[in-house]
């Protein structure tokens, strides 16, 4: 099974639109795929609900109590977890140690950037992060890349240890395909085709391409 943990230090910077398109994708591409819905806003469980009648339907599974992974098939392929905003490393055990590999959207500003700089601290003293057994991938969420603060913000990020693994430009369309239980990947137009490819250092980085 590969698990995915999709974390941030706070909530609206897309996290959920990061976990519900990883969530998709591999449920296209065939995969028995479980979205693990840590976050008490619940938004990717409701995003899972709208797409239950799609033959790319995912499994929502509620993941806020205790031993919250007890819930997940063992014949599920993918698993991505949608961890609850605000969480620090200590909070995130059950799923870090299960977790091949953590994804961390930010937005491209300065205030940003300094609310997360406390959780990647703290993941950077889990062992299997700091041994760098645990993958860390940075996802620049709602880029403008023709703007100055997009450019400074990447290279902000760039004096990290962890990688950029992905640069999602910024579009209105993640808000109404959240709403429907659907996906950039779900459409064939040029437009969202291009939107897409966005997603694909992202897709390489996980190995689910």
């Amino acid at each position: 099974m590969k698990t995915i943990l999709v974390a941030g230090s706070k909530g609206g910077v897309g996290k959920s639109t990061v976990a519900t398109h990883l969530a998709a994708q591999a449920a296209l591409a065939g995969k028995r795929t479980v979205l693990a819905d840590a976050d008490p806003q619940g938004s990717s469980t409701r995003w899972a609900e709208r797409r239950a009648g799609l033959e790319s339907a995912v499994l929502p599974i509620d993941a806020t109590g205790k031993n919250p992974l007890k819930k997940v098939p063992d014949d599920t392929e993918v698993l991505v977890i949608d961890a609850p905003a605000g969480a620090r490393a200590a909070e995130l055990e059950p799923f870090l140690d299960v977790a091949d590999a953590v994804v961390v959207p930010v937005l491209p500003s300065a205030l940003d950037i300094e609310a997360i700089v406390g959780f990647l601290n703290s993941l950077s003293k889990v062992p299997r992060v700091h041994k760098r057994k645990l993958p860390v991938g940075l996802v620049l969420n709602r880029t403008k890349p023709w703007t100055q603060t997009s450019r400074q913000a990447e290279q902000m990020l760039e004096e990290w240890p962890y990688p950029i693994v992905a640069k999602l430009r910024d579009t209105q369309g993640y808000v109404v395909m959240t709403g429907l239980g659907r996906s950039l990947f779900d459409y064939r137009s040029a437009q969202v085709r291009e939107h897409q490819s966005d997603w694909e250092p992202l897709l390489q980085w996980l190995k689910i391409a």
